[in-house]
């Protein structure tokens, strides 16, 4: 039953991802957990994470085309990315 319900979680539905997104993330359609599993492990290859603050993901400049700041606070990472699935 527990199987069940998370297949049909909405976080587990593959969604379409944007030009922007994809460049970082690779081609959809995925779902919102493979999406931020792949865009974690982006921010660490590339070094993108604040050394003094890991709270705070200072993108380069692919990042920076989802996210559109050059600072940002990991929780408000999430809002952003969300505008580039659909």
């Amino acid at each position: 039953m527990a199987k069940q319900l998370a297949a049909e979680s909405k976080f587990m539905q593959p969604m379409k991802v944007s030009e922007e997104l994809s460049a970082v993330v690779g081609k959809g359609p995925l779902p919102r957990t493979e999406v931020t599993k792949k865009l974690w492990a982006y921010i660490k290859e590339n070094n993108c994470q604040d050394t003094k603050n890991k709270r705070f993901i200072n993108p380069d400049d692919k990042l920076a085309k989802v996210l559109g700041k050059t600072s940002i606070n990991m929780f408000e990472m999430t809002k952003l990315v969300s505008k580039h699935l659909s």
